[in-house]
């Protein structure tokens, strides 16, 4: 109840800020925030996190399936075990933006 409570606080604070900025703050907000995201050193971090967390979740996924493989049923268990297979073969396995 207590995080419902500050989160709707939140959203009424934020909300009376910016009825209060207006549209033009808005827009104003809005052009800076498409500019940094159009920065190639923004980019290219981003990019670099996206790689990082998919080497990670492609090692949890080794990790999780093979301790919990023989906890479950046979036709699950075959599956996971395919598709850690199909994975291993992959160069990325949860793909790219190449961007």
């Amino acid at each position: 109840m207590r995080y419902r409570l500050t989160f709707i606080a939140g959203l009424a604070v934020g909300y009376v800020l910016g009825t209060r900025a207006g549209r033009e703050r808005y827009e104003q907000l809005r052009k800076n925030a498409r500019r940094i995201a159009q920065n190639p050193a923004v980019r290219n971090t981003a990019e670099s996190a996206a790689l990082t967390g998919r080497q990670a979740a492609s090692k949890a996924f080794v990790t999780v399936s093979t301790k919990v493989e023989g906890r479950l049923p046979a036709p699950v268990a075959e599956r996971v075990r395919s598709l850690r297979e199909q994975r291993a073969a992959d160069e990325d396995e949860w793909g790219t933006s190449n961007t």
